[in-house]
């Protein structure tokens, strides 16, 4: 009973019985608040430290949100490509980024309608069209070693898209038949393209694979795009890719600007009669700085790749934490199958640490889709050099071996 008044008294705000009450029971919620706060930063602050790990697990539905992009391109990491919109039409230009390539004229194509035939010499050039999900355009295609595309088995299966034959050794009949738009061609590769150009067939060197910044390799879907009026396409995509790949790169510098030391990591093996590795500016060499890795040749101003001795590459990565190498392997490749090629090999660090990072040409798109897939080029890396990083992600090209 309530001392100062009546049960029906006992609610005013003037009876201390029932404030002390209220009280209590404002601070118990108060104390349940902070509790649940404290416990969603801390869960959020998990998803932040690993927002990549979760992005990576979305897959690469971006073609589904093509309408929310726009219609125009713009160009921000390939050096090779440069767009102008004007009354005439789209002007596309189009140089060879490579920075030790000689000075030359770029090539100019004045665009005022879609295409949709299209003849491609190399495997680089369909998977710009794969990752669009534009296989159809493709009338015409080189003899590839290895094709890993469905769609465009199913397509020269049916009759859709034929084979031209190889370089130096095309069926200009057969390529002449097709009445493509524009053949795309490549820079490193001369055989029977002046054939071609002398039927009157426009060609497109496709510099891409040139491009240094990972980035700006991927960003030639966007040619693809604007030639086939796609564009929408080619900027959802390309945007989904760059958010993976910078988010990723973000998190790790994060995670090694609290740290003093990087590991190390070498590149390629004995060919023939060098050691061939990619130089200290190339596509790889910024793939291995994004990842958190020091570079054992990164003092080395190669854009591409370079031929060492075999004592002088040894020299260099002998003590390296990891090693990068490919090639094409029947079967799945070993740490066996590795020193079988040199018993040298067996004596290097990475080695002896199980920590020999291989891309098997035979069993992956890599030549295909690997250039237009940076972030999980990135990824694989990142999964190897700091697991922790990417706690659930599986890597696609590059495993470790055992």
């Amino acid at each position: 009973m309530c001392e100062i008044g009546p049960p029906w008294e006992c609610a005013s705000l003037a009876c201390p019985i029932w404030n002390r009450t209220r009280e209590m029971k404002k601070t118990t919620l108060l104390m349940l608040f902070a509790v649940l706060f404290i416990a969603c930063a801390r869960k959020g602050g998990q998803e932040t430290t690993h927002s990549a790990d979760a992005l990576f697990q979305q897959g690469d539905s971006a073609l589904l949100r093509a309408a929310e992009y726009s219609d125009s391109v713009e160009i921000r990491y390939a050096r090779g490509l440069q767009v102008r919109y004007a009354g005439d039409g789209i002007h596309i230009l189009i140089s060879n980024p490579d920075p030790s390539a000689p000075p030359a004229p770029a090539e100019e194509i004045v665009l005022t309608e879609p295409r949709r035939r299209f003849i491609c010499t190399t495997a680089l050039q369909l998977g710009n069209f794969e990752v669009l999900g534009l296989e159809r355009y493709i009338v015409g295609m080189n003899s590839l070693r290895n094709l890993f595309s469905p769609v465009m088995k199913a397509q020269m299966a049916q009759g859709q898209t034929v084979k031209i034959g190889r370089e130096g050794n095309f069926d200009l009949e057969t390529i002449i038949a097709l009445q493509p738009d524009f053949i795309f061609v490549s820079a490193s590769k001369h055989g029977g393209f002046e054939a071609l150009r002398e039927c009157g067939i426009p060609l497109i060197s496709h510099h891409g694979y040139k491009e240094t910044d990972p980035l700006g390799q991927a960003e030639w879907i966007k040619l693809v795009g604007l030639l086939t009026g796609e564009t929408r396409r080619a900027n959802a995509v390309f945007a989904d890719i760059e958010q993976k790949y910078l988010t990723l790169r973000d998190e790790v510098a994060s995670h090694y600007s609290r740290q003093e030391s990087r590991p190390t990591v070498m590149s390629g093996r004995q060919i023939r009669d060098g050691w061939y590795i990619v130089g200290g500016r190339s596509y790889m060499a910024r793939l291995f700085e994004d990842a958190g890795a020091r570079y054992v040749m990164g003092d080395n101003e190669d854009s591409g790749g370079t031929t060492l001795d075999f004592e002088a590459a040894y020299a260099r990565g002998i003590h390296a934490d990891f090693w990068q190498t490919d090639g094409t392997f029947p079967g799945d490749f070993s740490l066996q199958a590795l020193s079988e090629e040199d018993e040298r090999y067996a004596t290097m660090d990475a080695y002896r640490s199980r920590r020999v990072l291989f891309c098997n040409f035979s069993q992956v798109p890599y030549r295909e889709l690997g250039g237009v897939q940076p972030h999980l080029l990135l990824a694989d890396f990142v999964k190897a050099f700091h697991p922790e990083l990417l706690p659930h992600y599986h890597a696609k090209y590059y495993q470790l071996i055992q």
